[in-house]
């Protein structure tokens, strides 16, 4: 019995919808890398531990940054929250007395500078820094004296306002200046006392 033209026609269309739903599956699987499973966060970098002194953070993906920048890879923010984690963990060993311990959380962080995509589609992933967005951080943290009783603990929330106008030591080329100016700040006045 010959085929008719429709026949035919049906034959194709399961092909067709079949080449679609393989097209669309190919096109998710290329994306996954760029969001994470199921377009969650990627987990925060672990705590960091440099000697005497621990580093954590709370919930990155609830940070002021992670809200203001929600362009950001998780991974991308991973990897500058890694960097100001090192640098705070280096810095306070410095800053405590022998046999001293400190354990910091960072809470919550908003980077110096914005984004402004209203000034050209070509600046939408351009960090702007002004005045207006100054840095800030907030932190909780504990320092034990060597027999682990606790000598201080508390929150703070570093504010620089006029983060601009100050001489800073880090190079113009490292994106975390502010932030780093920030913590080393807090870090000379917190635990000036701390040492002598």
């Amino acid at each position: 019995m010959p085929t008719t033209i429709a026949q035919k026609t049906l034959a194709r269309r399961p092909l067709a919808a079949t080449a679609a739903a393989l097209a669309c599956a190919a096109l998710l699987a290329a994306c996954a890398p760029l969001s994470g499973p199921s377009g969650a966060a990627a987990a925060p970098p672990p705590e960091v531990a440099d000697g005497p002194v621990r580093v954590g953070f709370g919930d990155p993906a609830a940070f002021a940054e992670a809200r203001e920048s929600p362009r950001e890879l998780p991974g991308r923010r991973n990897e500058w929250l890694r960097n100001l984690q090192q640098h705070l963990a280096h810095e306070a060993t410095r800053h405590l007395a022998a046999g001293q311990q400190l354990d910091v959380t960072i809470t919550d962080i908003r980077r110096a500078g914005s984004y402004e995509p209203w000034r050209a589609p070509q600046a939408e992933d351009v960090r702007i820094v002004k005045d207006i967005y100054a840095p800030r951080i907030d932190l909780e943290f504990t320092l034990r004296a060597a027999d682990g009783s606790v000598l201080r603990t508390g929150a703070r929330a570093l504010r620089d306002p006029m983060f601009l106008s100050r001489i800073n030591r880090y190079p113009g080329s490292d994106p975390l200046r502010y932030e780093k100016t920030l913590i080393d700040d807090w870090l000379a006045s917190e635990f000036r006392a701390a040492r002598g």
